[in-house]
């Protein structure tokens, strides 16, 4: 049996269509997280930026204009302002639903810790903060702040 030319295309042609809108479609989930976010005591805004493939976060307005970071066990940066400083490093897409493989630094006790992202049904942000496994941390729960 022989295949005519014209349907060869046609099959390559839906094959790439098919591609480039999945990757599209993954590209857009994968950006979902974008943008500013209410920590859960309201009292913090952070940014989630994408920097090259990874995700990182950082303190927009907050904790204090003149907070420092004092509890930091790097000297070198108890005195710098926890406004615009990056918390949140190096979060990569799983391709599904979460951001893993980041760090979450707190500076409230100026500790480091293994963390994973995930959007809920509502949208809000899953923040799971952990030491070794998943099963031992604290999940916060991020609301979006939505541009005027």
């Amino acid at each position: 049996m022989h295949i005519k030319p014209f349907f060869v295309r046609l099959i390559v042609l839906i094959g790439l269509l098919v591609f480039s809108s999945s990757k599209s479609f993954a590209q857009q989930h994968s950006d979902a997280i974008l943008g500013d976010w209410l920590g859960q005591k309201k009292d913090v805004c952070f940014r989630i930026y994408k920097k090259n493939d990874k995700y990182f976060g950082k303190v927009v307005w907050g904790t204090g204009k003149d907070s420092t970071d004092t509890k930091n066990p790097d000297p070198r940066l108890r005195n710098r302002k926890l406004v615009g400083a990056i918390l949140l490093n190096d979060f990569v897409f799983d391709g599904t639903d979460s951001w893993q493989y980041g760090t979450i630094y707190d500076p409230a006790e100026g500790k480091t810790y293994s963390c994973k992202l995930s959007l809920t049904k509502d949208q809000k942000l899953k923040v799971r903060g952990y030491v070794g496994i998943s099963l031992f941390g604290r999940t916060d729960y991020w609301t979006r702040i939505k541009k005027s």
